[in-house]
């Protein structure tokens, strides 16, 4: 198993979240997140004061996998989440040793 994590504009959430459940996947976690990557924030004007936003907001969206369709997940949602502008976000996937589902104590596969 996997867990495959994404960052990306909270305005993208939407398409991900359909383009996910396309493939079956039936739970994430969806978190208010904030940051920034190469852009390093950007520079805003609020009644003619301009500030500088440090800290872009995103949204961290994380799902666990089978292995075979870990790849499958991971280009759905980059597809989903790409603009083509700066910011996009990235996706990252790392191994699940262990998954219980705390209601039943299903293990593994049986768990998501």
């Amino acid at each position: 198993m996997k867990l495959i994590t994404a960052i990306v504009k909270p305005h993208r959430l939407d398409k991900v979240k359909t383009a996910l459940q396309e493939l079956g996947v039936h739970g994430m976690t969806v978190t208010e997140a904030s940051g920034y990557g190469r852009q390093r924030g950007h520079t805003e004007v609020y009644r003619g004061a301009e500030y500088q936003v440090d800290l872009v907001p995103k949204v961290r969206i994380e799902v666990v996998v089978d292995d075979a369709d870990a790849d499958a997940a991971i280009d759905a949602v980059v597809e989903a989440a790409r603009t083509g502008k700066i910011g996009d976000g990235k996706v990252w996937a790392v191994p699940v040793d262990a998954v219980v589902r705390v209601r039943t104590g299903e293990r593994g596969p049986d768990a998501l």
